[in-house]
């Protein structure tokens, strides 16, 4: 018997490595001659390094960076296992998590620092990237990431502004003559699950600027200034990439990225195209995946959809294992075998967060016992 366990993150608690790894020890210690193949999933954000260097037996390499308030910082990035492609994650470079609750002002904060790791990866003869933009503390378009690789983004003076959201609204004139060379043979794959475009209601700056800090007044004036950084850029390359899905996402990146010839993508997508995850579950009998909390928006772009979604394409049963169960939580029925939680008793949030790896264990082995079951 083959079975593959593709979790995300129980976020706060376990990463996705640990997660697996976990569920495969109950599995082998009901069905121990099974065969237990973990792949962890992420969806482009927190945790998509870990998962991707996991599965291709990929390496971490130290840097230190511009953070996301201007300081140096010491961050990873990784090269996968193919020794060709380097990924970098936006939350270990200007995540949010790195700036204090009383300093988080998307107004002031820089993706600077995303640039000079992709300075580092390109001077290794680096030319193949994976992007993950979730979790970030910056509201600036990619304009620090540009600045870092070579643009020039001058205001009314003919002097550089400052790599900040703030600045969007006094650049005057935008130049990409002087961009790092490699930029134009290499290949930037974003994995995201965002959509959202640029601008406007539903952009970056409305719909993810309040969680970094940003006050009313604010909104506006980001969200303007980003309209006006957005329309210059377009004019410069000729092309119109506002709108694309995905240009809204960390802060706007999303767009940097596009400016550099991006293909944004569904992050779970990538993760699994990156691990081979389709070829394991080709031959699986089961599946088993999961995350912290599931609920209608597990169908939304959700690493566990997607795995749930690639495995039926082969016919094969997909059993969901989750920290909690949330609203909506049926409709998930249409798509996975059964869904679990591993909770298993009346118990406080941060009970259930610390006790996350023996309650998960024991949810697995009693659905391992069940498989065996049917098995026999």
């Amino acid at each position: 018997m083959k079975i593959v366990v593709a979790p995300d993150s129980f976020k706060g608690s376990l990463s996705a490595k640990e997660v697996g790894l976990t569920i495969q020890e109950a599995f082998l210690r009901e069905i121990p001659g099974a065969e237990v193949v973990v792949v962890p999933m992420a969806d482009g954000g927190e945790g998509t390094l870990d998962a991707l260097l996991f599965a291709t037996n990929g390496e971490k390499i130290s840097a230190v960076v511009t953070g996301p308030l201007g300081e140096q910082v010491t961050t990873v990035y990784g090269i996968l296992g193919d020794g060709k492609t380097a990924v970098i994650e936006m939350a270990q470079v200007a995540g949010l998590p790195m700036v204090p609750d009383s300093k988080r002002n998307p107004s002031q904060t820089t993706t600077y620092g995303v640039g000079e790791l992709i300075l580092a990866a390109l001077e290794k003869g680096i030319r193949s990237f994976i992007i993950g933009l979730g979790g970030s503390a910056t509201n600036d378009g990619g304009l620090g990431m540009l600045q870092a690789l070579g643009a020039t983004f001058l205001d009314k003076a003919g002097s550089p502004v400052k790599p900040v959201g703030a600045a969007l609204q006094e650049i005057a004139s935008v130049d990409f003559t002087d961009t790092y060379p490699a930029l134009k043979e290499s290949k930037f794959t974003v994995a995201s699950d965002v959509e959202n475009p640029l601008c406007g209601e539903n952009g970056a700056t409305f719909v993810f600027g309040p969680q970094k800090g940003a006050t009313v007044t604010q909104l506006q004036q980001l969200d303007d200034g980003m309209a006006k950084y957005a329309r210059l850029v377009e004019a410069q390359l000729g092309i119109k990439m506002q709108s694309v899905p995905g240009a809204g996402a960390a802060g706007g990146l999303g767009f940097g990225f596009l400016v550099l010839g991006a293909e944004i993508q569904s992050g779970a997508q990538v993760v699994a195209e990156a691990t081979c995850l389709e070829a394991q579950i080709r031959q699986a009998d089961w599946v088993i995946t999961g995350e912290g909390q599931s609920d209608f928006q597990t169908l939304y772009g959700k690493a566990p959809f997607y795995v749930a979604q690639l495995a039926k394409r082969y016919g094969v049963g997909t059993i969901l294992i989750s920290g909690g169960l949330g609203p909506g939580h049926e409709q998930l029925l249409d798509h996975f075998v059964s869904c679990h939680a591993v909770v298993n008793s009346p118990m406080p949030l941060q009970q259930a967060i610390d006790q996350a790896q023996p309650l998960l264990f024991s949810c697995a082995r009693n659905i391992a016992r069940i498989v065996r079951a049917g098995v026999s």
